[in-house]
Protein backbone atom coordinates (compact mmCIF):
# COMPACT_ATOMS: atom_id res chain seq x y z
CA UNK A 1 0.00 0.00 0.00
CA UNK A 2 2.82 2.40 0.84
CA UNK A 3 4.44 1.46 -2.49
CA UNK A 4 1.21 2.30 -4.38
CA UNK A 5 0.92 5.63 -2.58
CA UNK A 6 4.51 6.51 -3.47
CA UNK A 7 3.78 5.68 -7.11
CA UNK A 8 0.93 8.19 -7.02
CA UNK A 9 3.21 10.65 -5.22
CA UNK A 10 5.67 10.71 -8.12
CA UNK A 11 3.01 10.32 -10.80
CA UNK A 12 1.41 13.56 -9.64
CA UNK A 13 4.79 15.21 -9.08
CA UNK A 14 5.96 14.37 -12.61
CA UNK A 15 2.77 15.03 -14.54
CA UNK A 16 3.51 18.70 -15.22
CA UNK A 17 6.99 17.84 -16.53
CA UNK A 18 5.39 15.37 -18.96
CA UNK A 19 3.10 18.15 -20.20
CA UNK A 20 5.66 20.97 -20.29
CA UNK A 21 5.55 21.65 -24.00
CA UNK A 22 1.77 22.21 -24.44
CA UNK A 23 1.67 24.19 -21.17
CA UNK A 24 4.69 26.28 -22.20
CA UNK A 25 3.17 27.13 -25.56
CA UNK A 26 -0.30 27.92 -24.18
CA UNK A 27 1.00 30.35 -21.55
CA UNK A 28 4.06 31.58 -23.50
CA UNK A 29 6.55 30.49 -20.84
CA UNK A 30 10.36 30.36 -20.92
CA UNK A 31 12.37 27.39 -19.70
CA UNK A 32 13.37 29.49 -16.70
CA UNK A 33 9.70 29.94 -15.75
CA UNK A 34 9.06 26.22 -16.23
CA UNK A 35 12.03 25.41 -14.00
CA UNK A 36 10.94 27.96 -11.39
CA UNK A 37 7.68 26.08 -10.78
CA UNK A 38 9.60 22.95 -9.76
CA UNK A 39 12.07 24.98 -7.70
CA UNK A 40 9.28 26.72 -5.77
CA UNK A 41 7.61 23.32 -5.26
CA UNK A 42 10.74 21.76 -3.77
CA UNK A 43 11.62 24.75 -1.58
CA UNK A 44 8.18 24.68 0.06
CA UNK A 45 8.36 20.86 0.23
CA UNK A 46 11.66 21.17 2.09
CA UNK A 47 10.53 23.70 4.65
CA UNK A 48 7.14 22.16 5.44
CA UNK A 49 8.64 18.67 5.68
CA UNK A 50 10.45 19.21 9.00
CA UNK A 51 7.37 19.90 11.15
CA UNK A 52 5.60 17.09 9.30
CA UNK A 53 8.49 14.75 10.11
CA UNK A 54 8.23 15.61 13.81
CA UNK A 55 4.49 14.98 13.69
CA UNK A 56 5.15 11.63 11.97
CA UNK A 57 7.36 10.56 14.91
CA UNK A 58 4.70 11.41 17.47
CA UNK A 59 1.23 11.13 15.88
CA UNK A 60 -0.85 8.62 13.92
CA UNK A 61 1.07 8.10 10.65
CA UNK A 62 -1.88 6.56 8.84
CA UNK A 63 -4.15 9.58 9.28
CA UNK A 64 -1.32 11.99 8.48
CA UNK A 65 -0.52 10.21 5.22
CA UNK A 66 -4.19 9.99 4.23
CA UNK A 67 -4.47 13.76 4.65
CA UNK A 68 -1.37 14.34 2.53
CA UNK A 69 -2.61 12.11 -0.32
CA UNK A 70 -5.99 13.85 -0.30
CA UNK A 71 -4.42 17.32 -0.44
CA UNK A 72 -1.91 16.70 -3.22
CA UNK A 73 -4.46 14.88 -5.38
CA UNK A 74 -7.01 17.67 -4.98
CA UNK A 75 -4.46 20.30 -6.05
CA UNK A 76 -3.30 18.15 -8.98
CA UNK A 77 -6.90 18.03 -10.21
CA UNK A 78 -7.33 21.80 -9.72
CA UNK A 79 -4.32 22.40 -11.99
CA UNK A 80 -6.62 21.48 -14.87
CA UNK A 81 -8.46 24.77 -14.30
CA UNK A 82 -5.36 26.98 -14.41
CA UNK A 83 -5.80 30.14 -16.48
CA UNK A 84 -2.48 31.84 -15.66
CA UNK A 85 1.10 31.17 -14.66
CA UNK A 86 0.27 32.30 -11.12
CA UNK A 87 -2.47 29.68 -10.79
CA UNK A 88 -0.09 26.99 -12.05
CA UNK A 89 2.41 28.03 -9.39
CA UNK A 90 -0.23 28.08 -6.62
CA UNK A 91 -1.51 24.61 -7.51
CA UNK A 92 1.96 23.08 -7.61
CA UNK A 93 2.82 24.61 -4.22
CA UNK A 94 -0.29 22.94 -2.79
CA UNK A 95 0.84 19.62 -4.25
CA UNK A 96 4.21 20.16 -2.54
CA UNK A 97 2.60 20.59 0.88
CA UNK A 98 0.66 17.33 0.53
CA UNK A 99 3.59 15.35 -0.86
CA UNK A 100 5.90 16.47 1.96
CA UNK A 101 4.06 13.90 4.12
CA UNK A 102 4.87 10.83 2.03
CA UNK A 103 8.62 10.23 2.48
CA UNK A 104 8.92 10.82 6.26
CA UNK A 105 5.82 8.75 7.03
CA UNK A 106 6.50 5.99 4.49
CA UNK A 107 10.15 5.41 5.36
CA UNK A 108 9.49 5.57 9.12
CA UNK A 109 6.65 3.05 8.76
CA UNK A 110 8.78 0.67 6.69
CA UNK A 111 11.59 0.87 9.25
CA UNK A 112 9.17 -0.63 11.79
CA UNK A 113 8.08 -3.42 9.44
CA UNK A 114 11.49 -4.75 8.32
CA UNK A 115 14.69 -5.57 10.27
CA UNK A 116 18.00 -3.99 9.28
CA UNK A 117 19.14 -6.97 7.16
CA UNK A 118 16.07 -6.74 4.89
CA UNK A 119 15.52 -3.00 4.98
CA UNK A 120 17.42 -2.00 1.82
CA UNK A 121 15.14 -4.14 -0.34
CA UNK A 122 12.01 -2.85 1.39
CA UNK A 123 13.05 0.78 0.99
CA UNK A 124 14.18 0.12 -2.59
CA UNK A 125 10.73 -1.29 -3.37
CA UNK A 126 9.08 1.74 -1.78
CA UNK A 127 11.32 4.07 -3.79
CA UNK A 128 10.48 2.25 -7.02
CA UNK A 129 7.53 4.61 -6.75
CA UNK A 130 9.90 7.23 -8.24
CA UNK A 131 10.55 5.59 -11.64
CA UNK A 132 7.17 3.85 -11.87
CA UNK A 133 5.29 7.02 -10.93
CA UNK A 134 7.37 9.08 -13.36
CA UNK A 135 6.84 6.50 -16.09
CA UNK A 136 3.06 6.52 -15.57
CA UNK A 137 2.97 10.32 -15.64
CA UNK A 138 4.51 10.10 -19.12
CA UNK A 139 2.94 6.89 -20.44
CA UNK A 140 -0.58 8.00 -19.51
CA UNK A 141 -0.40 11.79 -19.67
CA UNK A 142 1.23 12.04 -23.10
CA UNK A 143 -1.41 10.03 -25.01
CA UNK A 144 -4.29 11.52 -22.95
CA UNK A 145 -3.00 15.04 -23.65
CA UNK A 146 -2.66 14.29 -27.35
CA UNK A 147 -6.24 12.98 -27.51
CA UNK A 148 -8.06 15.26 -25.04
CA UNK A 149 -5.67 18.07 -24.04
CA UNK A 150 -3.28 18.54 -21.13
CA UNK A 151 -6.04 19.57 -18.71
CA UNK A 152 -7.74 16.19 -19.02
CA UNK A 153 -4.41 14.52 -18.23
CA UNK A 154 -4.23 16.47 -14.96
CA UNK A 155 -7.67 15.25 -13.88
CA UNK A 156 -6.74 11.64 -14.69
CA UNK A 157 -3.65 12.00 -12.46
CA UNK A 158 -5.82 12.99 -9.48
CA UNK A 159 -8.31 10.11 -9.62
CA UNK A 160 -6.35 7.20 -8.02
CA UNK A 161 -6.58 8.88 -4.60
CA UNK A 162 -10.28 8.00 -4.51
CA UNK A 163 -9.25 4.33 -4.12
CA UNK A 164 -5.98 4.67 -2.22
CA UNK A 165 -7.13 6.83 0.70
CA UNK A 166 -9.90 4.45 1.91
CA UNK A 167 -7.54 1.47 1.49
CA UNK A 168 -4.81 3.25 3.48
CA UNK A 169 -7.18 3.98 6.36
CA UNK A 170 -7.92 0.25 6.69
CA UNK A 171 -4.27 -0.61 7.51
CA UNK A 172 -2.82 -1.41 10.93
CA UNK A 173 0.11 0.83 11.91
CA UNK A 174 3.07 -0.93 13.63
CA UNK A 175 4.59 0.12 16.94
CA UNK A 176 7.70 2.29 16.55
CA UNK A 177 10.86 0.21 16.86
CA UNK A 178 8.95 -3.06 16.33
CA UNK A 179 11.54 -4.55 13.94
CA UNK A 180 14.70 -3.75 15.89
CA UNK A 181 16.86 -6.65 17.07
CA UNK A 182 17.66 -4.79 20.30
CA UNK A 183 15.44 -2.67 22.47
CA UNK A 184 15.90 1.02 21.66
CA UNK A 185 18.16 2.97 24.02
CA UNK A 186 17.19 6.20 25.75
CA UNK A 187 15.26 8.58 23.51
CA UNK A 188 17.66 11.15 22.11
CA UNK A 189 16.91 14.75 21.31
CA UNK A 190 16.03 15.54 17.71
CA UNK A 191 19.07 17.83 17.73
CA UNK A 192 21.34 14.81 18.15
CA UNK A 193 21.06 13.99 14.43
CA UNK A 194 23.10 17.06 13.49
CA UNK A 195 26.12 15.51 15.22
CA UNK A 196 26.22 12.50 12.84
CA UNK A 197 29.01 13.13 10.26
CA UNK A 198 27.75 10.56 7.75
CA UNK A 199 24.33 12.20 7.69
CA UNK A 200 25.90 15.42 6.39
CA UNK A 201 27.63 13.53 3.58
CA UNK A 202 24.30 11.85 2.77
CA UNK A 203 22.57 15.24 2.77
CA UNK A 204 25.22 16.61 0.38
CA UNK A 205 24.74 13.56 -1.86
CA UNK A 206 20.98 14.11 -1.82
CA UNK A 207 21.46 17.72 -2.92
CA UNK A 208 23.55 16.65 -5.91
CA UNK A 209 21.33 13.69 -6.85
CA UNK A 210 18.08 15.60 -6.68
CA UNK A 211 19.53 18.56 -8.57
CA UNK A 212 20.16 16.12 -11.42
CA UNK A 213 16.90 14.22 -11.03
CA UNK A 214 14.76 17.37 -11.12
CA UNK A 215 16.65 18.66 -14.14
CA UNK A 216 16.19 15.26 -15.80
CA UNK A 217 12.50 14.84 -15.02
CA UNK A 218 11.54 18.46 -15.75
CA UNK A 219 13.16 18.58 -19.18
CA UNK A 220 13.37 14.99 -20.52
CA UNK A 221 10.06 15.26 -22.39
CA UNK A 222 11.01 18.68 -23.78
CA UNK A 223 14.44 17.30 -24.77
CA UNK A 224 12.88 14.45 -26.76
CA UNK A 225 10.36 16.73 -28.47
CA UNK A 226 12.78 19.52 -29.35
CA UNK A 227 15.98 17.62 -30.14
CA UNK A 228 14.60 14.38 -31.56
CA UNK A 229 11.29 15.65 -32.98
CA UNK A 230 8.89 13.40 -31.02
CA UNK A 231 5.17 14.17 -30.71
CA UNK A 232 3.74 14.53 -27.21
CA UNK A 233 2.20 11.05 -27.48
CA UNK A 234 5.41 9.31 -28.58
CA UNK A 235 7.37 11.35 -26.04
CA UNK A 236 5.13 10.03 -23.28
CA UNK A 237 5.74 6.45 -24.30
CA UNK A 238 9.50 6.89 -24.81
CA UNK A 239 10.14 8.84 -21.61
CA UNK A 240 7.88 6.41 -19.75
CA UNK A 241 10.03 3.49 -20.91
CA UNK A 242 13.21 5.27 -19.75
CA UNK A 243 11.71 5.74 -16.29
CA UNK A 244 10.06 2.34 -16.07
CA UNK A 245 12.78 0.04 -17.41
CA UNK A 246 15.81 1.97 -16.21
CA UNK A 247 14.32 2.99 -12.88
CA UNK A 248 12.87 -0.39 -11.92
CA UNK A 249 16.02 -2.32 -12.85
CA UNK A 250 18.22 0.17 -11.01
CA UNK A 251 15.96 0.26 -7.95
CA UNK A 252 15.76 -3.52 -7.66
CA UNK A 253 19.51 -3.87 -8.16
CA UNK A 254 20.19 -1.25 -5.49
CA UNK A 255 18.02 -3.05 -2.94
CA UNK A 256 19.56 -6.47 -3.55
CA UNK A 257 23.11 -5.15 -3.60
CA UNK A 258 22.44 -3.15 -0.43
CA UNK A 259 21.29 -6.16 1.57
CA UNK A 260 24.18 -8.27 0.23
CA UNK A 261 27.09 -5.88 0.79
CA UNK A 262 26.04 -4.91 4.33
CA UNK A 263 26.84 -8.52 5.34
CA UNK A 264 30.33 -8.18 3.85
CA UNK A 265 31.36 -4.70 4.98
CA UNK A 266 29.60 -2.03 7.02
CA UNK A 267 30.41 0.75 4.53
CA UNK A 268 29.33 -1.42 1.58
CA UNK A 269 26.08 0.39 0.83
CA UNK A 270 27.73 3.78 0.52
CA UNK A 271 30.62 2.42 -1.57
CA UNK A 272 28.15 0.70 -3.92
CA UNK A 273 26.14 3.92 -4.26
CA UNK A 274 29.33 5.82 -5.18
CA UNK A 275 30.20 3.23 -7.85
CA UNK A 276 26.71 3.46 -9.34
CA UNK A 277 26.91 7.27 -9.53
CA UNK A 278 30.28 7.10 -11.25
CA UNK A 279 28.92 4.60 -13.80
CA UNK A 280 26.01 6.95 -14.57
CA UNK A 281 28.26 9.77 -15.83
CA UNK A 282 29.31 8.29 -19.23
CA UNK A 283 25.82 6.94 -19.90
CA UNK A 284 24.29 10.39 -19.32
CA UNK A 285 26.99 12.18 -21.32
CA UNK A 286 26.69 10.05 -24.45
CA UNK A 287 22.89 9.89 -24.18
CA UNK A 288 22.60 13.68 -24.22
CA UNK A 289 25.30 14.02 -26.89
CA UNK A 290 23.44 12.06 -29.58
CA UNK A 291 22.42 14.23 -32.58
CA UNK A 292 18.84 14.65 -33.87
CA UNK A 293 17.58 11.39 -35.32
CA UNK A 294 19.69 9.18 -33.05
CA UNK A 295 17.00 8.62 -30.45
CA UNK A 296 17.32 4.83 -30.72
CA UNK A 297 20.79 5.17 -29.21
CA UNK A 298 20.04 8.11 -26.90
CA UNK A 299 17.11 6.47 -25.11
CA UNK A 300 18.91 3.28 -23.93
CA UNK A 301 21.88 5.35 -22.75
CA UNK A 302 19.64 7.70 -20.78
CA UNK A 303 17.79 4.68 -19.39
CA UNK A 304 21.09 3.21 -18.14
CA UNK A 305 22.02 6.53 -16.50
CA UNK A 306 18.62 6.69 -14.83
CA UNK A 307 19.03 3.09 -13.60
CA UNK A 308 22.32 3.98 -11.93
CA UNK A 309 20.78 7.04 -10.29
CA UNK A 310 17.90 4.96 -8.90
CA UNK A 311 20.27 2.55 -7.16
CA UNK A 312 20.85 5.44 -4.73
CA UNK A 313 17.56 5.07 -2.86
CA UNK A 314 17.81 1.51 -1.57
CA UNK A 315 21.50 1.93 -0.77
CA UNK A 316 21.51 5.36 0.86
CA UNK A 317 18.08 5.48 2.53
CA UNK A 318 18.83 2.20 4.31
CA UNK A 319 22.15 3.75 5.41
CA UNK A 320 20.19 6.55 7.09
CA UNK A 321 18.27 3.92 9.09
CA UNK A 322 21.60 2.36 10.08
CA UNK A 323 22.80 5.55 11.82
CA UNK A 324 19.66 6.88 13.60
CA UNK A 325 17.26 5.45 16.19
CA UNK A 326 13.71 4.34 15.21
CA UNK A 327 12.11 7.21 17.16
CA UNK A 328 13.93 9.79 15.03
CA UNK A 329 13.58 8.34 11.54
CA UNK A 330 10.69 10.52 10.41
CA UNK A 331 12.45 13.61 11.74
CA UNK A 332 15.76 12.60 10.17
CA UNK A 333 14.21 12.04 6.73
CA UNK A 334 12.44 15.39 6.91
CA UNK A 335 15.68 17.10 8.02
CA UNK A 336 17.51 15.37 5.15
CA UNK A 337 14.99 16.64 2.61
CA UNK A 338 14.95 20.17 4.03
CA UNK A 339 18.70 20.74 4.14
CA UNK A 340 19.51 19.08 0.83
CA UNK A 341 16.72 20.92 -1.01
CA UNK A 342 17.62 24.27 0.53
CA UNK A 343 21.28 23.44 -0.08
CA UNK A 344 20.92 23.28 -3.85
CA UNK A 345 18.71 20.38 -4.93
CA UNK A 346 15.70 22.68 -5.43
CA UNK A 347 17.51 24.67 -8.08
CA UNK A 348 18.17 21.84 -10.55
CA UNK A 349 15.22 22.65 -12.77
CA UNK A 350 15.58 26.44 -12.43
CA UNK A 351 19.32 26.56 -13.18
CA UNK A 352 19.01 24.06 -16.02
CA UNK A 353 16.11 26.05 -17.48
CA UNK A 354 18.05 29.29 -17.18
CA UNK A 355 21.09 27.70 -18.82
CA UNK A 356 18.84 26.45 -21.60
CA UNK A 357 17.49 29.96 -22.23
CA UNK A 358 21.00 31.44 -22.24
CA UNK A 359 22.35 28.80 -24.60
CA UNK A 360 19.32 29.25 -26.86
CA UNK A 361 19.94 32.99 -27.12
CA UNK A 362 23.58 32.31 -27.97
CA UNK A 363 22.59 29.73 -30.60
CA UNK A 364 20.12 32.16 -32.16
CA UNK A 365 22.74 34.91 -32.25
CA UNK A 366 25.28 32.54 -33.85
CA UNK A 367 22.71 31.75 -36.55
CA UNK A 368 22.17 35.47 -37.20
CA UNK A 369 18.61 35.47 -35.86
CA UNK A 370 17.21 38.20 -33.62
CA UNK A 371 14.42 35.86 -32.46
CA UNK A 372 14.94 32.69 -30.44
CA UNK A 373 13.64 29.97 -32.75
CA UNK A 374 12.51 26.48 -31.76
CA UNK A 375 15.73 25.17 -33.33
CA UNK A 376 17.76 27.44 -31.05
CA UNK A 377 15.74 26.28 -28.05
CA UNK A 378 16.57 22.67 -28.93
CA UNK A 379 20.30 23.46 -29.05
CA UNK A 380 20.10 25.40 -25.80
CA UNK A 381 18.35 22.63 -23.90
CA UNK A 382 20.71 19.94 -25.16
CA UNK A 383 23.75 21.96 -24.08
CA UNK A 384 22.25 22.78 -20.67
CA UNK A 385 21.61 19.11 -19.88
CA UNK A 386 25.34 18.33 -19.94
CA UNK A 387 25.30 19.55 -16.34
CA UNK A 388 23.93 16.09 -15.41
CA UNK A 389 27.02 13.92 -16.19
CA UNK A 390 29.32 16.49 -14.56
CA UNK A 391 27.34 16.33 -11.33
CA UNK A 392 27.20 12.51 -11.46
CA UNK A 393 30.97 12.49 -10.90
CA UNK A 394 30.56 14.93 -7.99
CA UNK A 395 27.89 12.63 -6.50
CA UNK A 396 30.27 9.66 -6.61
CA UNK A 397 32.94 11.61 -4.72
CA UNK A 398 30.51 12.75 -2.01
CA UNK A 399 29.13 9.24 -1.46
CA UNK A 400 32.63 7.82 -1.22
CA UNK A 401 33.47 10.43 1.43
CA UNK A 402 30.39 9.31 3.38
CA UNK A 403 31.56 5.71 3.25
CA UNK A 404 34.66 6.74 5.21
CA UNK A 405 32.66 7.82 8.28
CA UNK A 406 29.66 5.48 8.36
CA UNK A 407 31.25 2.63 10.31
CA UNK A 408 31.90 4.87 13.32
CA UNK A 409 28.40 6.33 13.16
CA UNK A 410 26.86 2.86 13.00
CA UNK A 411 28.72 1.85 16.17
CA UNK A 412 27.47 4.98 17.95
CA UNK A 413 23.90 4.32 16.84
Amino acid sequence: MLFAINILNFYDRGVLGALNEPVRKEFGLSDTQIGAITTAFTLLYAVIGVPIGRIADKWNRKKLLAGGVSLWSLLTGLTAFANSYGFLMFARLGVGVGEAVCAPVGTSWLGDLFPAGRRARALALFMLGVPIGMSLSNLLSGPVAQAYGWRAAMIVAALPALLLVPALLSLHEPVRGASEAKAPGPLKSAWSIIRIPTLWWIIASGAVLNFMMYAFSTFLASFLMRVHGFSIGSTGVSAGCVYLIGGVLGGLAGGRIGDYVIRKRRDGRMVAAAAAALAAAPFAYFGILQPPGAALLALPLLGCAYACFNMYYGLVYSSIHDIVSPALRGTTMAFYFMVMYLGGASFGSLITGNLSDRMARRAAAAAGSSAITEAAKAIGLQQAMFIIPVLAIALALVLYAGSRTIEGDMRKA
